[in-house]
């Protein structure tokens, strides 16, 4: 029986370790500078998505408009889909790469809410964030 890291008849088996790197690196890819989750970008990123689900608000995705539930579900899995590539670093980049356009066919998200304007959809968002983080630092 060879060895480990031997192949039969004595070759060495090499072991590619960017693979291997790319492997062991995804799990850190989720966290801040100092090693910990960022649970504010989460914490953000499920208030605007409550915060669209709970809002009397319309959502349009490739041309049809869906109630804030269904289209919070819909963003939800695409935060997930980020999540799990490491790339939902901070509540901008969650607005810019998933709730802002179609994946599919690259058609903007509007928004359309009672008494105001339709709009695309990355505005809408950007502003709830300020005022999520206006509130936030306005607390005692």
């Amino acid at each position: 029986m060879a060895e480990p890291g031997r192949r039969a008849g004595g070759r060495v088996r090499r072991l590619w370790p960017l693979p291997w790197l790319a492997m062991a690196m995804a799990p850190l890819q989720g966290l801040a500078a100092d090693g910990r989750a960022n649970t504010q970008a989460q914490v953000e990123i499920h208030a605007l998505l409550d915060g669209l689900a709970t809002s009397s608000c319309r959502f349009q995705r490739n041309g049809t408009w869906y109630d804030g539930e269904r289209a919070r579900a819909h963003l939800q899995r695409k935060y997930a889909y980020l999540q799990r590539r490491g790339l939902a670093v901070d509540a901008e980049a969650f607005i810019e790469q998933a709730a802002s356009r179609s994946s599919v066919s690259g058609r903007v998200y509007r928004v359309a809410c009672p008494g105001q304007p339709e709009r695309d959809a990355s505005p809408w968002f950007r502003e709830r964030l300020q005022q999520l983080r206006g509130a936030r630092g306005a607390a005692p």
